[in-house]
């Protein structure tokens, strides 16, 4: 789950990190209210979304009175903002965060993830931390540093040396840094993070190091032991049928394709997304309804699908272990009769009560196209994908 850069900075000062003062505002005379409020000759106005690049696409900006504060944030507040990592379509901005400047004497990146490959916390920091991070990784990867934590030893002084040295830091700022790792290290831990990104890590002329930006994951898998999560939740930043999808229990994912994919098992689910893409034609979604399903969430679900209008076509992969197929059967029936389908869908059922399931659909007075197999269902889906595509293309030409 992703957060904001301020709920981020909360997390981080619930650990004794050092942040910059800052107010959350949700209009224009919050943020006039809030340059005041923070006596501070400079500040920086950011644009609060779940997404990364808003420096370069001018979602983050400095003033220096009240009034340009104030005239700033009615820009930022309800426009949309484009970055590299919104894509195209871009995030309305809702809120933004006033903070007070710093004196920033050299910026760093600073970041950790979990490495599954050695099972164990990483580490990556630059020397060159900032808006051009991308560029650095790039260009110049001598210029980053993985440093590799195992979790049942922690972080030690040796790692701590390391980063200190790679940053080429001043000898007096030993103290301050080797108190900075650690504290890192267990927010990410304790909070239960995927994902903790600082940039920049900014060293003030006073010789304190502070976050300047943070972007924070949080592993959903975990939201047992944080209440909290719940409240860091923002739906606006969420794709609605992700949205919806989650209040019913069911498992989904919104991607970039056109071929809508209801199966049942995470594992099924990959699988038929990556035959789909072997035939040419590309998912549009990642919909797991679950190893229990029965017909009322499989019409939940098929609902879901037909409201992304990205979809052109529906690939529906059962295994019926504990679900029974002829169930799923029933509830794909009954939502194509409530709704009044159109799009043309592909069903591959397998496993308990196969049969009577591909009797139903053949029944149902609806034109569903049986696969016999995966590959089978996804070559189909595929060449009626192509078909509609090429259709479109001649109607626009």
């Amino acid at each position: 789950m992703d957060i904001h850069e301020y709920q981020a900075k909360e997390l981080l000062a619930k650990h004794n990190i050092k942040t910059l003062p800052a107010i959350l505002c949700h209009n224009q005379s919050a943020a006039y209210n809030a340059f005041i409020t923070l006596a501070s000759g400079v500040v920086a106005v950011k644009a609060q979304i779940h997404a990364g690049g808003r420096g370069k696409a001018g979602g983050v900006k400095i003033t220096r009175s009240a009034d340009e504060t104030k005239n700033i944030a009615e820009n930022m507040i309800g426009s949309k903002l484009i970055t590299t990592q919104t894509g195209k379509e871009g995030k309305v901005v809702r809120k933004v965060l006033v903070e007070k400047g710093a004196n920033i004497k050299k910026e760093f990146y600073l970041s950790l993830t979990i490495d599954r490959k050695t099972s164990k916390i990483a580490f990556l920091i630059s020397p060159e931390g900032g808006m051009d991070i991308e560029d650095v990784s790039k260009n110049a990867p001598e210029k980053l540093l993985t440093v590799l934590i195992d979790p049942q030893y922690g972080v030690k002084s040796f790692h701590i040396l390391r980063m200190f040295l790679f940053f080429n830091l001043e000898r007096h700022l030993y103290n301050e840094f080797s108190e900075l790792i650690p504290l890192l290290y267990f927010a990410f831990i304790q909070e239960d993070m995927s994902m903790l990104e600082i940039n920049p890590l900014i060293l003030t002329a006073e010789g304190n190091f502070i976050p300047l930006d943070a972007k924070v994951a949080l592993d959903d898998n975990a939201s047992f032991r944080h209440p909290y999560y719940a409240d860091f939740t923002d739906e606006d930043e969420e794709e609605p049928l992700e949205v919806k999808a989650k209040n019913v229990g069911l498992n989904y994912i919104k991607l970039d394709g056109n071929v809508g994919c209801m199966v049942n098992g995470a594992g099924l689910a990959m699988a038929t997304m990556d035959t789909i893409k072997e035939y040419g034609a590309a998912p549009a979604n990642f919909l797991d309804v679950g190893g229990t399903a029965d017909s009322k969430r499989v019409e939940t679900a098929f609902n879901i699908l037909l409201s992304d209008k990205s979809v052109r076509a529906i690939f529906i992969n059962i295994f019926g272990g504990i679900v029974k197929c002829d169930m799923v059967a029933a509830g794909v029936v009954t939502a194509a009769k409530n709704i009044g389908l159109t799009l043309p869908v592909v069903i591959r059922l397998e496993g308990t009560n196969a049969q009577d399931a591909s009797e139903l659909l053949k029944s149902s007075g609806f034109n569903f196209t049986i696969a016999e197999s995966l590959a089978d269902g996804a070559q189909k889906v595929a060449k009626i994908v192509h078909s509609i595509n090429k259709q479109y293309n001649i109607k626009k030409a």
